[in-house]
């Protein structure tokens, strides 16, 4: 892909790295049972486990989130003297 391409996936990369925050935020605060229906981990609330927290998700969509973030970083630094240039 080239780099005109790249940068039209910005935008998209930071809305989702801003939505799996959220995500991460609610599996962090909420128990099993109070966790939306579509949530993977989501349990009635007679299960056994419905006051466990599905901190290994909130982990997860934490790092995928960060990863969302470091591509839009990336692909917006400046570029280096020598590519500008042509060759020295």
């Amino acid at each position: 892909m080239d780099s005109a391409s790249l940068r039209k996936l910005i935008v998209p990369a930071v809305v989702l790295g801003v939505v799996l925050i959220v995500v991460a935020v609610v599996y962090f605060a909420d128990p099993a049972k109070s966790l939306p229906s579509f949530f993977p981990g989501h349990v009635s609330a007679s299960s056994s486990e419905a006051n466990h927290h599905h901190t290994k998700h909130g982990i997860a969509a934490l790092v995928v989130a960060l990863g969302c973030f470091a591509f839009p970083w990336f692909q917006t630094r400046p570029k280096t003297r020598g590519a500008e240039s042509g060759a020295s």
